[in-house]
């Protein structure tokens, strides 16, 4: 209580600091708006810091308290007071001059520079496999090494790059409501780039526009021109070169060749040169660690991780002495560019295609309700302190099979204490380039930056809106009640330290939100005067599926928590069964810890996203922590027990004083035994039976995609190619959720997991053939009885 009473005495200090904030919310929605107040008065929680464990020094040094109550700026807001003119027709031409003031750094001799690199030198004398030394004339070396930089980037065009930011500027005004960045989230950069190094901002991946909103956002800010990594797949050539000149960067495909192969050399030389280039000349590197959208795959980019890698090895060879790397997400209510149809393919965007998508946007406007967008920046790190720390993190690790086959054949019950290793990213050619310790580097930070980057973004009102009637209220449910559940929703995810994208009236913006799913909603009025809101059956459960994932790292430690003591209880008590009698049953820590260790080794990586310096049971005791916290859980003190709050008697082994901190398993013990015998029930406090469903349901449609691959497999036709026994799981996740409803399963991301995991428990095999890699199910499985095994294994998670 008195937490609570000081939260709020430190909440009426700071209204005057968020009047502004509030104003600059409510301002986009075309309407008069009242400030609402969802927790503890217009508390916001400051979001990005960075990892405590791993870069210390960068968590003291780039923060300061104040920044927290900067507030918001709306980045496409131009008006009079942006310029340095003043008058009625400075009013109007305010646009324009604005983006005439912009600061465009003078173009460098940057081919000059990469032709005299170490590198490219090698090359050209033969000092380096594929070099002119090996039968090659050297000025035809020096024409290739040109033809392959023109393919990388081209000089900057400072006339079309304030032409571009003139034209986005109006464009970004008509398709938007506003854009908000943090300005404490800006101080910290700017702060991080006095430092003399490099930036290199590594981002989430929603829409194609990330790549030209970005740079004009941080351009608008003045950190000047960002130089931004395309994948080739997205763009035309007229459209990549169109690009190059506005400050874009790609990939040759000559550097994804084999490590003998000397056009893969050279390409990789160059690439090298290029990148040491641009970060000794201390231009903002923009790099994207997830796939684009559309790309049907892993969740991190292979391109990404190359990119990122070249920074990582400039580093070590001592060409920058450090670089400050910046986790950044963006995050709109809708995104502008997905398709409806959720089982697109990715197709590279041309220039009149783009021209069309740019028209076709400006005609809607005025037609359909315009979405907000949140930038995220989070705190800035040392990459070479990340480098010293990280390596000490680092542990033995299993496969997937390894860990659970045996469990889910009940061949054994004790879960492996070690780390599961799981990677369904490729490696292209200049990764596989450096050296395995490197790799393996690469992948964990751009694991641990991804992870940053998610949790420091704002959920959006659309998320909490889908969560809540795919999860709470398939089957319809008054508007009177979905404002109680937004604005209840609303205050969960706030205190659990993530911040909310939205402010306003609550009518008005659940009003706003429902207008922009109007797609995928029905809304029905009723006699009484109410609005009954009824999700639409068919793909657009789907489509509201994908929207609520957005929800689920502010519970993901829940949600896991949750199922995890679903499965527990599956084998004591029928899942129909009342609340109370499940309260009844005693959960031991032990039980509870394994049953979370079998989820979190089920779960792939690329859903959650688990920092690589967290090992899986410390994070077994914060998701203890959270059930506890959040009331579904309570401790039960058995007879003849120490009480759990009496710490009295408690003390430190030699175990405990000589262990890692990374090792830890428990907050008052070194290792289990002392655990024994605590034991918990479920909380009989009557908002705990929804919330715990609630919780469930967040991971339902993965765990059914899964629970039906299970079941799919004394159907499906092997061998087969990946791809194509992927399509055949997706059309049977299609005819299941015609005939049973589960149309949230049927997602070809969902398939693509199944069928990845299933590769990796060892249920199915790929082997090489003269077609390309076959699929086969794996011996093991082969019988119905290990096949209903597995199914019964996943299907304990899942609460109907």
């Amino acid at each position: 209580m008195v937490t609570m009473l000081e939260a709020r005495l430190q909440t009426q200090q700071r209204n005057t600091h968020n009047s502004q904030e509030t104003g600059l919310w409510s301002s986009g929605f075309g309407m008069k708006l009242e400030a609402v107040t969802p927790f503890l008065g217009k508390y916001r929680p400051f979001v990005g810091r960075c990892c405590q464990t791993c870069t210390p020094k960068s968590w003291e040094s780039l923060f300061h308290r104040s920044i927290t109550d900067l507030g918001f700026c709306n980045v496409i807001l131009v008006k009079e007071e942006n310029t340095r003119f003043r008058g009625w027709l400075v009013r109007r031409l305010c646009y324009f001059l604005w983006s005439l003031e912009q600061h465009i750094p003078p173009c460098q001799d940057a081919p000059q520079r990469i032709m005299e690199s170490t590198g490219v030198q090698n090359v050209i004398s033969g000092r380096a496999p594929g070099g002119a030394g090996e039968g090659q004339v050297p000025g035809l070396v020096k024409k290739e090494i040109q033809r392959v930089l023109g393919h990388i980037q081209a000089p900057l065009h400072p006339f079309l790059l304030r032409l571009f930011s003139w034209a986005l500027l109006r464009f970004l005004n008509c398709v938007f409501l506003n854009v908000q960045l943090h300005k404490g989230q800006m101080k910290m950069v700017h702060k991080a780039t006095q430092a003399g190094l490099p930036l290199v901002l590594l981002s989430t991946h929603k829409s194609l526009l990330d790549g030209i909103l970005l740079p004009f956002v941080l351009l608008s800010q003045g950190l000047g021109v960002l130089r931004v990594v395309w994948d080739p797949r997205t763009c035309s050539p007229t459209l990549r070169a169109l690009l190059k000149k506005l400050g874009g960067l790609f990939l040759p495909p000559e550097a994804n060749l084999t490590l003998d192969s000397s056009e893969g050399v050279l390409a990789r030389a160059v690439v090298h040169a290029a990148v040491e280039q641009l970060l000794v000349s201390r231009q903002p590197l923009l790099i994207f660690l997830e796939e684009p959208p559309g790309a049907q795959g892993p969740r991190l980019s292979a391109l990404g991780q190359t990119w990122l890698g070249l920074v990582v090895q400039a580093v070590q060879v001592g060409v920058i002495p450090d670089a400050m790397l910046v986790p950044v997400a963006i995050t709109y209510d809708l995104v502008p560019d997905a398709p409806c149809d959720v089982y697109h393919a990715l197709v590279p965007l041309g220039l009149w295609t783009g021209a069309l998508a740019v028209l076709r946007s400006l005609w809607s406007w005025g037609r359909s309700p315009r979405v907000c967008v949140r930038v995220h920046l989070a705190q800035p790190f040392s990459l070479q302190e990340y480098t010293v720390n990280a390596r000490s993190c680092w542990g033995s690790r299993q496969t997937l099979e390894q860990l659970l086959q045996p469990i889910v054949l009940g061949q054994c019950n004790v879960v492996p204490d070690t780390e599961k290793e799981q990677e369904w990213t490729p490696a292209t050619g200049p990764l596989l380039a450096l050296k395995e310790e490197d790799q393996l580097l690469v992948r964990r930070l751009s694991r641990h930056v991804l992870n940053a980057s998610v949790t420091s973004s704002a959920v959006m009102s659309t998320a909490i809106m889908a969560a809540l009637l795919l999860f709470k209220h398939q089957k319809g449910v008054f508007l009177s009640q979905l404002l109680g559940e937004f604005s209840w929703l609303t205050e969960e995810t706030l205190l659990r330290g993530f911040d909310v994208g939205f402010s306003g009236q609550l009518r008005c913006l659940v009003q706003h939100t429902l207008s922009l799913l109007r797609a995928h909603v029905a809304l029905l009025r009723v006699h009484q005067g109410d609005l009954l809101v009824v999700p639409r059956l068919g793909p657009g459960l789907t489509r509201l599926a994908r929207l609520s994932a957005e929800l689920l790292p502010a519970f993901l430690s829940e949600a896991v928590g949750a199922c995890a003591v679903r499965g527990l209880l599956a084998g004591r008590v029928p899942p129909e069964g009342p609340w109370e009698l499940q309260g009844i049953e005693l959960l031991s820590q032990n039980e509870l810890y394994r049953q979370i260790l079998l989820l979190l080794h089920l779960l792939p990586q690329d859903l959650l996203l688990l920092q690589p310096c967290q090992s899986s049971y410390c994070y077994c005791q914060e998701v203890l922590d959270r059930l506890i916290q959040c009331g579904l859980l309570v401790a039960e003190e058995t007879p003849g027990s120490r009480a759990a709050c009496d710490t009295g008697r408690q003390r430190l082994s030699a175990k405990l004083l000589w262990k890692p901190s990374g090792d830890f398993t428990d907050s008052d013990s070194d290792d289990f035994e002392e655990a024994e015998g605590r034991y918990f029930r479920l909380s009989q406090q009557s908002r705990c039976p929804d919330f715990f469903l609630f919780l469930c349901r967040l991971l339902s449609p993965l765990l059914q995609a899964f629970a039906q691959a299970a079941t799919f497999l004394h159907q499906g036709q092997l061998p087969d190619t990946e791809s194509g026994y992927t399509e055949q799981l997706l059309q049977f996740l299609q005819a299941t959720a015609q005939e049973e409803g589960f149309f949230e399963c049927a997602d070809p991301n969902l398939a693509i997991s199944a069928v990845w995991t299933f590769r990796d428990l060892g249920v199915l095999q790929q082997m090489p053939s003269p077609a390309g890699p076959m699929l086969y199910l794996s011996p093991t499985f082969t019988s119905r009885e290990n096949q209903e095994k597995l199914e019964q294994f996943i299907q304990q998670f899942i609460c109907s």
